[in-house]
């Protein structure tokens, strides 16, 4: 008894190690580094190395000169490469990278109610309102329950932007930012799913 009480001690105070692994997303310009572990209950998105952010991860990634964009939502951090590389040469280098970083630095990611960096709240939609419609929350809860969970698996996120007179937009981040097949994406199926399930005559397009 006295030895199973000083295993189950041991094994409460073992720290579970990060793991990466890499996959590739619809987009040949992006990469997804998967964790074995949440990283952030709220997706985040930086576009520019020039400004310095709270999360020194995101940081040490951007010292890398062909990290072009960085995306983290959930376990997972999808990276954009600039143009004049592939990921043949640089794939294992950045999983390698993260895995190292989280395994031997403390790692947070405040959330906007807690964080008060400028550099992070851009990174919220600036389509956001406080008050939708009932035909923009149909939208909205379609593409959480359809959409949504595909489009992470792809490394990316998408978000209503606005509804109005038959138009959709919506924002893409991510993986799905600029990825060859999201036009086919969109109207071959959010279009046709939501002209199926509220009306027939709406058009999508992403902004």
């Amino acid at each position: 008894m006295a030895y199973y009480i000083y295993f189950c001690v041991l094994t409460k105070n073992i720290k579970m190690l990060y793991s990466i692994y890499a996959e590739s997303t619809p987009n040949p310009k992006v990469m997804k580094f998967v964790c074995n572990k949440i990283l952030t209950t709220e997706s985040i998105q930086i576009k520019s190395k020039n400004n310095k952010h709270e999360i020194e991860l995101i940081n040490k990634l951007f010292d890398f000169p062909f990290v072009k964009e960085i995306y983290v939502n959930s376990n997972f951090i999808s990276i954009t490469k600039t143009d004049n590389i592939e990921w043949e040469s640089i794939a294992i280098q950045l999983r390698s990278f993260i895995s190292d970083f989280l395994n031997n630095n403390d790692f947070s990611i405040k959330t906007s109610t807690q964080n008060n960096n400028k550099s992070i709240k851009k990174v919220k939609s600036k389509y956001e309102k406080k008050e939708s419609s009932d035909i923009e929350n149909q939208i909205k809860s379609i593409l959480n329950q359809y959409i949504k969970p595909a489009v992470e698996l792809d490394g990316g996120e998408i978000s209503l932007a606005s509804y109005k007179n038959n138009i959709v937009k919506v924002e893409l981040k991510g993986a799905c930012n600029g990825c060859p097949s999201s036009t086919v994406t969109l109207k071959n199926g959010i279009e046709n799913l939501l002209r199926q399930k509220i009306n027939p005559d709406i058009e999508v397009i992403a902004v």
